[in-house]
């Protein structure tokens, strides 16, 4: 019996693993048709959550009405739809206009049916186990394969981003995919033995009690704590704390490592001390986030949030493991309850709550329904406990008002959606004049001063006149009228160069940004130049127009935590420069704490026959000036020739080792900043 266990082991280990390793692999095929947006990953995590349910919804079905030739069909099916999508070459589609429909349509399209298989493996084979194995319940499995899943998390953009392009990356899933496949039928032709020679569940069961009404509730309610603290955690840290690529792997791996905790160690830390430090948590990050005015360190904030992940997701996760059932005919429907409220958490924050709030509450939310969740498991403890969480919970609806409160002030203007939170802040910081600046979380893209007339037209932030497009625009075109293309539309500040006879033509995802560009800042209505805006991902759209002949084609879309890389391949380039006239110029902005797009563009600029320049400054307070970093590409022999530009740049330098980005191959871990 022991090699049937070991099968069974292999198996769960393998199917984890592969369903852990799949949801990068196809977030990252689907990246370019979304303009690598930070939603598109809290997206995907709503669809695998709920796809996760109907896979748990499946094993349930499985478990009670056994047909077998209904498993064996869906894992051949599965198998030929992962081997469909292992071969399928890869596309540049469209979606941005309905981004949440394309995650959905789209992954359900490559990876659904594998998915489906790949999800029901763990409380299936915990069904199949009590048929085929003498003992209790194999709870301990579900921890095995969370394991599984969070080794997968740590290698993909370790191991395997780094080395495989994305085509190699689908063929090997898909081959693990057929090796899983096989085990999986060899279990289920065990199992079917077995159940023809057992007894009924029910028989075997005897006297044991059936779970209460209250503990199916809670079944759904702390697994879906648990997923709203990973959602509103991750998004919270890409926006407001630190924008860094890859960051999302910290909240989830903490997950992950809770539900291991819980389901092998249920009894590593006791509950009164977990409840305690669970208040001290809540209590102090919400006296952070109170006060508005003030950010600790980056590490420090970080750090806080870890710890404060960990101890309210294991809460959760305890909590639903102490409850857990002890009839044998339970265990999958525990599972499909656990599975539901780890979809409805991740729904209320990546989806619903960009639809109804214009405010990004989803944290404070998201403490609120903790706090209440640990008043109800800790009710029946005695009225300390009632009084202490009760108060809690108090507190953070006035935490939640609070915030409100917080995000009007100075805000002129605010709308959210799938792309991100806008606020348009309004203040008098610079001296004799009103200063509106467009904000998405902490990371600013535009700044205009009301003021003098002079003030109005001045070219800020990143996007001053000694800056690397401000030389690219003043000495482009020798005077003559210049065509100017522009990826990424923020407040419109590089309309402030427009001259009469100018081309100006943007082009932004996110819609919400040029209702505001035009109504709220004034550099698109008071330009010089014709300007058009064309809503839609830049490289989608500029891949159905005909050439544009611009002279100066600004790339700026790199600033936050999601870059989207298919802006940054060869095959990119390749439009870009079909877009570009005689000498036309490409000005990508770089300037980014924690990535360094400098030598993937250096090395792209070199393989397309043309030529990389630094262009870096330092800020500028009194004119409003941020420091900035560009990289100017051009096979002009003259640009770089020019006095003025010759003083200003140094060339753009390429690191050894790594590899040029296409469609097919790109990784950012070696361009991080450690």
């Amino acid at each position: 019996m022991a090699s049937t266990r070991w099968l069974f082991g292999v198996t769960i280990f393998l199917g984890s693993f592969l369903l852990f390793l799949v949801e990068p692999i196809a977030a990252k095929q689907l990246l370019p048709m979304l303009g690598g947006s930070a939603a598109v990953w809290i997206t995907c995590l709503v669809f695998f959550q709920t796809a996760l349910l109907l896979a748990y919804l499946y094993a349930h079905w499985l478990a009670r009405k056994p047909r077998w030739f209904v498993h064996f069909a869906l894992l051949v099916v599965a198998a030929c739809a992962a081997l469909a999508w292992a071969l399928r070459s890869y596309g540049i589609g469209t979606g941005a206009e309905q981004p949440v429909l394309t995650v959905f349509l789209a992954l359900s399209g490559w990876i659904g049916l594998p998915f489906l298989a790949l999800g029901a493996t763990s409380p299936l084979l915990q069904a199949w186990w009590t048929r085929t194995e003498a003992g209790g319940i194999p709870y301990r499995l579900f921890a095995l394969s969370n394991l599984a899943s969070l080794l997968a998390l740590a290698l993909y953009p370790s191991a395997v981003e780094p080395w495989l392009t994305l085509r190699a990356q689908r063929i090997t899933w898909a081959c693990g995919f057929a090796v899983f496949a096989i085990l999986s039928a060899l279990l289920a032709l065990k199992a079917r033995d077995a159940q023809e020679a057992s007894v009924e569940p029910a028989e075997i069961e005897g006297e044991t009690s059936a779970s209460s009404l209250g503990s199916k509730l809670l079944w759904v309610l702390l697994p879906m704590g648990a997923a709203m603290q990973l959602s509103a955690v991750t998004s919270y840290l890409t926006a407001n704390i630190a924008p860094i690529p890859l960051l999302w792997i910290l909240p989830l791996g903490v997950y992950l490592l809770t539900i291991i905790l819980a389901f092998q160690f249920p009894a590593l830390l006791a509950r009164g001390l977990v409840t305690r430090v669970l208040l001290v948590m809540l209590g102090s990050l919400a006296y952070m986030m109170s006060k508005t005015d003030v950010a600790l360190p980056m590490r420090i904030s970080v750090t806080f949030f870890m710890i404060e992940v960990f101890v309210a997701c294991f809460f959760c996760h305890s909590e639903a493991v102490a409850l857990r059932p002890k009839r044998a005919s339970e265990t999958t429907l525990f599972y499909l309850l656990f599975a539901a409220g780890g979809a409805l958490g991740s729904f209320l924050v990546g989806v619903a709550s960009p639809l109804t709030f214009r405010f990004n509450y989803d944290l404070p939310a998201t403490f609120l329904v903790t706090a209440l969740l640990a008043l109800a498991v800790t009710w029946k403890s005695g009225w300390n406990l009632r009084l202490l969480w009760g108060v809690a919970s108090i507190l953070m609806v006035l935490l939640v008002w609070w915030l409100h409160l917080a995000y009007q002030h100075e805000t002129i203007a605010a709308v959210r959606n799938f792309y991100g939170t806008l606020r348009v802040r309004q203040n008098r910081s610079y001296p004799g004049s009103v200063t509106r600046t467009l904000l998405n979380g902490t990371i600013q893209h535009g700044t205009q001063y009301f003021g003098t007339e002079q003030l109005r037209h001045l070219p800020t932030s990143y996007y001053a006149e000694d800056s690397g497009v401000g030389l690219a625009l003043r000495f482009c075109c020798a005077g003559k009228p210049r065509a100017i293309g522009v990826i990424g539309l923020g407040a419109g500040t590089i309309a402030a160069y427009g001259r009469p006879g100018d081309r100006i033509r943007f082009y932004e995802i996110n819609p919400a940004v040029p209702p505001i560009a035009n109504n709220v800042f004034t550099y698109l209505r008071d330009s010089g130049a014709h300007i058009d805006v064309v809503e839609g991902d830049g490289r989608l759209s500029l891949l159905r127009e005909e050439p544009q002949r611009f002279d100066v084609l600004v790339v700026d879309a790199f600033s936050g935590d999601a870059i989207p890389l298919h802006l940054l391949t060869t095959e990119a380039v390749a439009l870009y420069r079909r877009h570009l006239a005689p000498g036309g110029i490409l000005a990508f902005h770089v300037s980014n704490q924690h990535v360094d797009l400098e030598p993937p563009i250096a090395l792209l600029a070199k393989a397309s026959g043309m030529k990389a320049m630094r262009v870096s400054n330092g800020p500028q307070d009194e004119i409003g000036e941020f420091g900035s970093t560009w990289i100017l590409v051009t096979d002009s022999p003259d640009f770089f020739a020019q006095t003025e530009v010759a003083t200003r740049v140094r060339p753009a330098a390429i690191k050894a080792g790594l590899r040029l980005w296409t469609d097919d191959y790109s990784s950012l871990l070696p361009v991080l900043h450690w």
